[in-house]
C-alpha cells in the first residue's frame, strides 16, 4: 500500500512539475510571439528576478541587461513570468515619458492610502488623484517660493561650514555621506516639517534618529522592494514597504501638530509647510493651464480614480516623501561631487575660482542670483548626476494597450516598461569614456551631439521630479558653502575605485565615503 502511495505522489510530483514547465515555455515566448528581442529567462525568476537572486544589486542587473540588448532599440525581458519591456532608445523614451504620457503615466504601483496614509504622495499615486494632486502642489515648487525658502539653505550652509571647521583643524579623516546627510535633514525639517533640529550640531536629534530609521538598509527591505516591484497586487495585501505604525504615527502627528500651533497662533513662514496650509485652506492660486499641460489620461483609469482635498494626511504624506527624496537624493550627490573633486584637483581648482569671484561680486555673500552665475558649478553637479544618477530605474506601466510610436511593437495594458538611467547614463554611445569625470560633457556645444533623453537623473515629462529645483539648489548651495572655506582631499580611507552598498534604495558607497577637509586660508 506504501509502494502504491509514493506511486501517486510521484505521478503527482511530475504531473505538478510538467504543468509549471508548460507554464514558464508559454510565458516566456511572450515576447518572441511579438517579434521583440529576448534573452533566455530562466524559469521561476525570469531575467531580472534570477540575476537578483544571484545576489547582485537592481543596477548590476539592470546594467547587464541593458548591455546585452546592444545595438537594440529595446528588449524583452521577464520577471519571474511577467513580460517587461526594457527601453535602450532615447527617442523611445521620449515617447514613453512625453508623447503619450497618457498611456504610461503610471508607475505600477499600487497603494492604499486611507490604511496607510503616508503613502498617498506623488511617487506613488496615479490617475486623476495623482494629477490632480500635481495641479494643486505645482505652485508650491516655482522658482517664486525656492527663493522665499533660500535663507534657509544658506543658514544651513554656514552651519555647515561651522561643522567641518574643527575636523579640517584637526587633519581628521570625515565620513562625508553623514555629515551631509545631516545638513539635508536640517533643511528638509525646516523646510517640510516647520521644525528646528539641528542635526549638525547634534547628530542624534530625535528627527534624525527617525529618518536612519527610514533609510536604513536591511535584508527584508531589500526583498520588499523585490515583491513590490514582481507582484505589486501582493505587495499591497502584505503591507510590504509600508512604513512601520511607529514610524508613520511620528510624521503624521509632527505634522498635525505643527499645522495646528501654526493655524491656532497665525505663524506664517516662508517654507513648504505654509504652502501646503495655504492649499488645505484653499488660498494658493493653481496657475492657469497647468492642469492640461499635466495631459489627458485614460477615461477609464480616471473613473476609477476620485480627486481628493488636501487634508492633514495629505500634507503628513508630502512632507514624507519631501524628506525621503529631497535627504536622500541631495546629500548623495554632494557626497559623490566631493569624492570626484577631490580626485580630480584640477577641476576642483577651476570651481574654487568661479565661486571665489562670483562671491565676491556678491560682497562674499551666498544669494539666490549668485548661484545661477556660477555656469561651471552647473556643470560639476550634471556630470555628478550622470555618473551617479539618484534614480537608477524609472518604471512606467502601460494604462491602455497602445503601439509604440516608431516602432511595430504594441504594448498590452499592464505591461511595465523599464528606463535604465544608470546604464544610458554609462552608455559610450552618448557618453565616451564613461567612467572619466568629465564636467565639459555638459557645455552647450557637447549636448547638442547627444539626445536630450539620453540624460535623465529626475525623469522627463508631466512626472519629472517636482522638487528638482529644490534639490539642485540645496546640493549647490551645499557645495558652495563647503569648497568657499575648504579643499576637499582623498584620505588613506578613501575607496579608489569606489563600491556600491547593493542595499541602499539609491546609489551609495559601502562603508561610506571618507574624506579630508583643508581649511583654505590656512594654506
Amino acid at each position: 500500500m506504501l509502494d502504491t502511495y509514493l506511486l501517486q505522489l510521484s505521478v503527482l510530483f511530475a504531473i505538478a512539475l510538467t504543468a509549471i514547465y508548460v507554464y514558464f515555455k508559454a510565458a516566456f515566448s511572450y515576447w518572441q510571439k511579438r517579434g521583440v528581442p529576448s534573452l533566455k529567462p530562466k524559469p521561476p525568476f525570469g531575467d531580472l528576478g534570477d540575476a537578483i537572486f544571484r545576489g547582485k544589486s537592481v543596477r548590476q542587473a539592470v546594467t547587464i541587461l541593458y548591455k546585452e540588448f546592444d545595438g537594440q532599440k529595446f528588449g524583452g525581458i521577464y520577471n519571474f513570468a511577467s513580460p517587461t519591456l526594457l527601453l535602450r532608445d532615447p527617442e523611445i523614451m521620449k515617447v514613453v515619458l512625453v508623447q503619450d504620457f497618457d498611456k504610461f503615466h503610471s508607475r505600477g504601483m499600487l497603494v492604499n492610502e486611507e490604511r496607510d496614509p503616508l503613502q498617498g504622495h506623488l511617487v506613488t499615486l496615479s490617475g486623476s488623484k495623482w494629477k490632480n494632486l500635481r495641479v494643486k502642489l505645482t505652485p508650491t515648487f516655482t522658482s517664486g517660493k525656492m527663493k522665499m525658502m533660500f535663507g534657509t539653505l544658506v543658514d544651513c550652509g554656514r552651519e555647515l561650514q561651522l561643522c567641518l571647521e574643527p575636523l579640517a583643524h584637526k587633519g581628521e579623516t570625515v565620513e562625508v555621506k553623514d555629515v551631509l546627510a545631516r545638513y539635508s535633514t536640517d533643511i528638509i525639517a525646516s523646510c517640510a516639517f516647520g521644525i528646528q533640529c539641528n542635526c549638525l550640531k547634534n547628530p542624534d536629534a530625535d528627527f534624525r534618529k527617525w529618518g536612519r530609521k527610514i533609510l536604513e538598509p536591511t535584508l527584508m527591505r531589500r526583498l520588499a522592494r523585490i515583491v513590490q516591484f514582481a507582484f505589486p497586487s501582493l505587495a499591497l495585501r502584505l503591507r510590504l514597504e509600508t512604513p512601520p505604525d511607529d514610524i508613520s504615527n511620528y510624521f503624521i502627528n509632527m505634522v498635525k501638530n505643527t499645522v495646528e500651533y501654526r493655524e491656532t497662533n497665525g505663524v506664517k513662514r516662508n517654507d513648504f509647510m505654509d504652502l501646503m496650509i495655504q492649499l488645505k485652506n484653499k488660498t494658493l492660486e493653481v496657475p492657469e493651464g497647468e492642469d492640461s499641460a499635466l495631459g489627458n489620461l485614460d477615461i477609464d483609469d480616471m473613473k476609477t480614480n476620485a480627486p481628493f482635498e488636501i487634508t492633514m494626511n495629505v500634507i503628513a504624506a508630502q512632507a514624507f516623501v519631501f524628506f525621503l527624496a529631497g535627504f536622500e537624493t541631495s546629500s548623495t550627490t554632494m557626497t559623490f561631487c566631493l569624492y570626484e573633486l577631490a580626485l580630480n584637483p584640477d577641476i576642483q581648482e577651476r570651481l574654487r575660482a568661479e565661486i571665489d569671484t562670483v562671491l565676491q561680486k556678491h560682497e562674499g555673500n551666498i544669494t539666490y542670483e549668485s548661484v545661477f552665475e556660477m555656469k561651471y558649478l552647473e556643470k560639476v553637479v550634471d556630470e555628478t548626476l550622470r555618473k551617479y544618477p539618484p534614480a537608477i530605474v524609472l518604471t512606467r506601466q502601460c494604462a491602455k494597450t497602445t503601439k509604440l510610436r516608431g516602432t511595430d511593437v504594441t504594448v498590452e495594458k499592464g505591461t511595465k516598461v523599464l528606463i535604465p538611467v544608470l546604464a544610458l547614463h554609462h552608455d559610450p554611445k552618448y557618453y565616451p569614456d564613461p567612467e572619466r569625470f568629465d564636467p565639459e560633457r555638459f557645455s552647450e556645444e557637447e549636448k547638442k551631439k547627444r539626445p536630450k533623453f539620453s540624460y535623465l537623473p529626475f525623469g522627463e515629462g508631466p512626472r519629472i521630479c517636482i522638487g528638482m529645483r529644490f534639490g539642485l539648489m540645496q546640493t549647490k548651495v551645499g557645495l558652495i558653502s563647503i569648497l568657499s572655506k575648504y579643499e576637499v582631499q582623498c584620505s588613506e580611507k578613501t575607496s579608489v575605485p569606489l563600491e556600491f552598498d547593493s542595499r541602499a534604495l539609491v546609489l551609495a558607497p559601502t562603508g561610506g565615503m571618507w574624506l579630508k577637509f583643508v581649511k583654505r586660508c590656512a594654506k
